[in-house]
Order: structure tokens, then sequence, then C-alpha cells
């Protein structure tokens, strides 16, 4: 099929990152124009590359491989920047740091038995969220480093810092539910896109 427009392939990349999402969802974490992504979402759903649920979309099976086969020509020139292989594997590391944050967040460890943390105890949850803003000091120049070397991923960088301090002034809910932009999603989701750009798998 016959390319319908320059932002094609990142209306699809976006809702392939959000996995469901509306337009404006989409329009907003990829930087485009809300009638121009609306347009694109409407040709894939007449070609069956869309499914919609609601008032959301997701791709269809195929149109995720289609996507797949894409990344290596779009984004041939940035994995062969050192700086965008070097930077994607310095974020890796600190992953490592990430998950085992959210992993102490989410559950604890009461008298060698672990449970589900279910917020009870303010002073725990106060002490992980201090902890979320020391990494967060510590990836801020790496989140930097993303934006100036591809400008849309400033959109990750702006919202991961929004939400530890909306965590930071008690908003919990931004730590990690998925209900909103919360750290933990857009970490995820900024992880899933450096790994489409970068060709890369994820390791659990």
């Amino acid at each position: 099929m016959r390319n319908p427009g320059p932002n094609w392939h990142m209306t699809l990349h976006g809702l392939a990152i959000l996995r469901t999402a509306t337009p404006a969802d989409i329009a907003h974490r990829m930087a485009l124009e809300l009638a121009e992504v609306e347009a694109m979402l409407e040709i894939a759903e007449t070609q069956g590359r869309v499914v919609r649920a609601g008032d959301k979309l997701m791709l269809a099976p195929l149109a995720q491989l289609a996507l797949s086969a894409d990344y290596s020509r779009i984004c041939a020139s940035l994995r062969a920047d050192p700086d965008f292989v070097s930077a994607v594997e310095r974020f890796e590391v600190v992953n490592r740091d990430l998950k085992a944050l959210m992993t102490d967040w989410q559950t604890r460890t009461i008298v060698g038995t672990t449970i589900a943390n279910d917020h009870s105890d303010a002073d725990y949850d106060e002490r992980i969220i201090d902890r979320l803003g020391r990494f967060h000091d510590r990836v801020t120049a790496l989140l930097d480093q993303f934006a100036n070397l591809v400008p849309r991923l400033a959109v990750y960088r702006d919202g991961l810092l929004k939400a530890i301090e909306a965590a930071e002034d008690g908003d919990i809910a931004f730590v990690s539910d998925v209900g909103c932009e919360s750290y933990h999603t857009l970490w995820f989701d900024l992880h899933e896109e450096l790994l489409r750009l970068s060709g890369t798998e994820r390791v659990e």
C-alpha cells in the first residue's frame, strides 16, 4: 500500500506504544496534530489495520507485523548514531534500578513474607517516593539526551518530571497507576519506544 502521509508510521507507532488509545492520546504522545492522526486512523480502520473498542483503538495483529518491518528502514540513521546506541545501553542499566523500586512499591516484606503493598503505611510509601525522586535526579541528564537526539521524546522527560512532582506532593497514583500518566507507565512506554527505535529486545 502506498504511504498515505508523512505521519502514517508515527500514528501507528504511537498506537503500538500506547496499546489502546484515543486519537487525542496518540497526538499528545507523538507530538502530532489531532486532525492528522484522526485522518490516518480512519484510513487504517478502513483497511482493517486498527480495531475499535469503544472510544479507543488498537493495532490489528497483521498491522503490528507490518509496523515492525518498517523500523529498520525508518530508524536506520538513528540506529547508526553511536550517541543514541550508548544512551539506550545506559537506559537498560538504570531500568533495572527502577524495576527494583517498583517491586518495593508494589510489595512489602513482613517477617520474611512478601505481601502486596496496600499503601496503608504512609511512612513506607514516602520512603519509596523519596528513593524514586533520587532516581529521577540521576536519570535527568539521560532523559535530556534522548530529547536532544529525538525531540519528540521530550514528552517523556516532561511527563516523568510531572509524575514525580505529583507523587512527592502526595498523589501516590502518579507512582505506578495505569489510569494516569504515572512514572512507571511513562517509563515503561519510553522503554518500549527505545526498544522499537533501536531494534533490541525487551529483557525481563
